[in-house]
């Protein structure tokens, strides 16, 4: 049986940060009903329902507006449960969903129409039950409009670079590409990352600091991360929470409220932080 994963803090504090209008969560799963969207066979996990009223409430302690759905690896390549809460909630949610790379165009474009605006695809090392870098896929949800966001895996960003910036389509990388933050700023990673930036199609997730160290809250390594890339780019950096936070098991389940808390931290500047929080991310996403 596959474990069933931590559930994330059920008493969000109120966060320090006044977030700006139209404020967006970049990176969420939503699970559930287990009765209606059954974990996929192969999936190393399977997690407590998540459901949208869950995230709404979540939100409305966080002063946020908007977010983005991530179809979790949990499920596979099965995307029903993003695209019936897209059909449900157009107003509140865009989509990344991971498909099939025989997807019909005409289920393509139903799911554009939901609210999708990319795919994800994962380093190899990631694992085969979820789609993995693929520059035919990736030409394909290009005709749609769609990005390709991206999940490395340790440092292989530097492997993957080149071969993400060939493609047609803006990349996004997620959760700070993934870079091991104890390898500090100068490592070949972070250079590689930088170099994606120039490019000016590449886009970056402050998310999930917890999946780059294994530190616990706040997660001091990664502060000299987010300083560099939002240097860099600040026009092309978002914030997501990666709630609910599955597969922490073993480790401290971080509250939600200290999490956006953190972009104080990360961006003390409020004028830059606002435009993160917003302006990117709805640019980004089409919100």
């Amino acid at each position: 049986m596959p474990k069933l994963t931590t559930i994330a803090d059920p008493h969000p504090k109120k966060p320090k940060l006044k977030a700006p209008p139209n404020a967006c969560d970049t990176h969420i799963h939503l699970f559930g009903p287990a009765a209606k969207y059954p974990f996929a066979p192969d999936s190393p996990y399977t997690a407590h329902d998540a459901l949208p009223e869950h995230f709404f409430a979540l939100q409305d302690t966080l002063g946020l507006s908007t977010g983005v759905i991530v179809s979790p690896g949990g499920y596979g390549r099965n995307y029903t449960m993003l695209a019936d809460t897209l059909a449900k909630y157009p107003k509140r949610f865009r989509g990344i969903a991971l498909v099939r790379d025989d997807i019909a165009n005409a289920e393509l474009a139903r799911l554009t129409r939901l609210g999708v605006k990319g795919m994800r695809m994962m380093s190899h090392a990631r694992g085969q039950h979820v789609p993995n870098y693929s520059e035919k896929t990736a030409a394909r949800v290009h005709e749609h409009g769609w990005h390709i966001q991206f999940y490395p895996h340790g440092t292989d960003i530097v492997e993957y670079a080149d071969k993400l910036i060939a493609l047609p389509n803006d990349i996004v990388l997620d959760h700070f590409a993934a870079i091991p933050a104890e390898g500090g700023i100068d490592q070949p990673a972070v250079k590689a990352v930088l170099r994606m930036l120039d490019t000016g199609r590449v886009w970056l997730k402050l998310s999930g600091p917890m999946r780059c160290t294994p530190s616990e809250m706040p997660y001091a390594t990664v502060t000299p991360l987010a300083h560099l890339f939002v240097r860099h780019a600040p026009e092309r950096m978002v914030w997501g929470s990666d709630w609910p936070h599955v597969n922490l098991d073993g480790r401290q389940m971080p509250n939600d409220g200290d999490l956006l808390d953190l972009m104080l931290e990360w961006v003390p500047d409020s004028a830059v932080r606002n435009r993160i929080l917003s302006q990117n991310a709805n640019k980004l996403y089409g919100f």
